[in-house]
């Protein structure tokens, strides 16, 4: 009825993407270096809940707007780029005395989480790739294939947050260096910002497939 099909090799699929370090797991990684595993863990719930929003996008067949409109694509690009770029330049230039506590001025569970949120739901890279991916394995013919394309999208965001929690955890053993040697957190907050401005600078220079 659902028409899913080689269901195992797709959860191997999940499983191998979400390994394959990329934007999520860096952010993740650095929210939790920096403010502890509580916040990585709003990072990484805020990411997936981004998910949540593309699988149900893919479902109802919104992100088809996305292959078609190069307005669309365009306007939504632009958008997640700038984003990204914005956060990058506040790590990169922002002047914190090396004395200062690890913790990041301003943030914390909510704004990680919100961060995270829109990182994820503003990028349309993280569109199209559930819109190309999930079908592979759903017969598009069958009685009820936008169940089984939620149910893969779950699935998918399932493993995803398996390995975010896992990502979070590891951000907190940073997080304590960060607390004896603060100086280091300095550094981080330059590397950091230059990663996410690069990220939205390739952003900003993708082109629809």
């Amino acid at each position: 009825m659902l028409g899913i099909q080689h269901y195992d090799t797709f959860l191997l699929a999940c499983i191998a993407l979400n390994l394959t370090p990329g934007l999520d797991t860096f952010y993740i990684l650095a929210r939790s270096g920096r403010e502890g595993h509580v916040v990585g863990l709003g990072a990484a719930l805020g990411i997936n809940a981004g998910c949540v929003v593309h699988t149900l996008a893919a479902v109802l067949g919104l992100s088809a707007i996305l292959m078609t409109s190069a307005t669309a694509f365009t306007a939504l690009k632009y958008l997640g780029a700038a984003y990204l770029v914005w956060i990058g330049l506040r790590m990169l230039l922002g002047r914190q005395a090396m004395h200062a506590p690890a913790t990041t001025r301003g943030h914390g569970f909510a704004a990680a989480f919100r961060q995270g949120l829109l990182t994820n739901v503003l990028n349309p890279k993280v569109a199209l790739f559930y819109l190309a991916f999930l079908p592979q394995f759903v017969t598009l013919q069958a009685p009820r294939a936008q169940l089984g394309l939620l149910v893969l999208g779950l699935s998918f965001i399932g493993t995803g947050l398996c390995w975010s929690l896992v990502l979070a955890l590891l951000g907190s053993r940073i997080h304590r260096l960060l607390q004896r040697r603060p100086r280091i957190g300095v550094w981080m907050d330059r590397v950091c910002g230059g990663v996410l401005l690069g990220f939205g600078l390739k952003l900003a220079l993708q082109r629809p497939q």
